[in-house]
């Protein structure tokens, strides 16, 4: 029988920490829509990327205020440490055209059904160029809407085999896979009481050594 005692102490260490993220990504979707699309291009950047590179590139563009009016080379200029940098700013470049209005207004609020939390990731997987399960996941969960979805990266996938949630790793992930996973993930999570977005949290910082998004 797999012994959870080392997950649940650490959990009980670093609770409040991951509490405290948990609160400051819920205070994201009352911000203004631009906000939401700045968490949504740090998603875009995250596959094979690591994830303290895809913040300061964020952060850069942000500055220079090229996530909302720079053009495609320009945004791939301050993708420094970023795989498939050219790829990447196009989604961006794209998703911005979604998302702005008839005034070039950004607006994402309209396309988040907060009562069905599944929908709403299934419109931006099918609509938005660069986002599979796992970012458009990511990024509701960056939105405070992540309770009862799954990140299913790396540091997600090696823990859930290690507590033989999982008996292996997938080499590719289709849609039925990663519902599949999610799901085991989702009753794991009820049988050791640390909800979905916390534990997500807690593997993350076991790998790493830090709490991030």
């Amino acid at each position: 029988m797999i012994k959870y005692n080392s997950l649940i102490r650490n959990y009980k260490i670093k609770k409040n920490e991951i509490k405290n993220r948990i609160r400051e990504f819920r205070e994201i979707f009352d911000k203004k829509d631009k906000e939401l699309f700045f968490e949504l291009c740090f998603c875009i950047l995250t596959p094979q990327s690591k994830a303290i590179n895809c913040a300061k590139a964020i952060e850069n563009l942000i500055k220079s205020n090229l996530l909302l009016k720079g053009n495609k080379a320009q945004i791939r200029s301050k993708l420094k440490g970023i795989r498939f940098s050219n790829n990447k700013a196009d989604y961006i470049v794209a998703a911005r055209s979604s998302f702005k209005n008839s005034g070039g207004v950004i607006k994402m609020k309209n396309k988040i059904d907060i009562n069905d939390i599944y929908k709403t990731r299934d419109w931006f997987v099918k609509n938005i160029k660069g986002l599979g399960y796992k970012e458009s996941s990511h990024f509701l969960r960056n939105i405070g809407l992540g309770y009862d979805i799954a990140i299913l990266d790396r540091h997600i996938l090696r823990n859930l085999e290690k507590y033989k949630v999982i008996k292996n790793i997938p080499v590719s992930m289709s849609k039925k896979k990663y519902l599949i996973i999610e799901d085991k993930f989702r009753k794991f999570s009820k049988k050791i009481n640390i909800s979905m977005e916390e534990l997500d949290l807690l593997f993350w910082s076991l790998e790493t050594g830090f709490i991030f998004k």
